[in-house]
């Protein structure tokens, strides 16, 4: 198989208003779908990031059944030289660093928490080649 990428990633959510407000609102990801009570979708760079109402899909007729529950983590690809910028961007969000990780060749990266749990990360380009 010749993969070029993870198109989607998902995570699962309580509130779509809540969503909307910290991934479009603080972390400046567009809105690319809206269904009320199921889903919202936001624009990643060339990826989507699916928010699902894990008691509708859990339940999903017309496509397979997925669900989750706990923290979940996801990592957010920035280019090397914008690290430190999202890094103060973020703070200047209101959006709490709880973790800076030293990893190898100087690089590093930064976890917070999204409304609902999840751990989010910030890495930059270069952390897996």
């Amino acid at each position: 198989m010749d993969y070029t990428q993870i198109k989607e990633t998902c995570l699962y959510i309580s509130d779509i208003e809540k969503a909307k407000t910290f991934y479009n609102g603080k972390l400046d990801m567009p809105v690319i779908s809206i269904e009320d009570g199921r889903h919202i979708f936001f624009r990643c760079g060339s990826s989507v990031l699916l928010c699902f109402i894990p008691e509708t899909t859990a339940n999903e007729t017309h496509l397979p059944p997925h669900f989750a529950h706990g923290k979940q983590h996801i990592a957010f690809e920035v280019k090397a030289e914008n690290y430190l910028k999202t890094k103060s961007s973020l703070l200047e969000k209101g959006i709490k660093i709880t973790h800076e990780q030293d990893w190898m060749d100087g690089l590093k990266s930064i976890y917070f928490e999204d409304p609902f749990g999840h751990v989010l990360e910030i890495v930059p380009k270069g952390i897996w080649e």
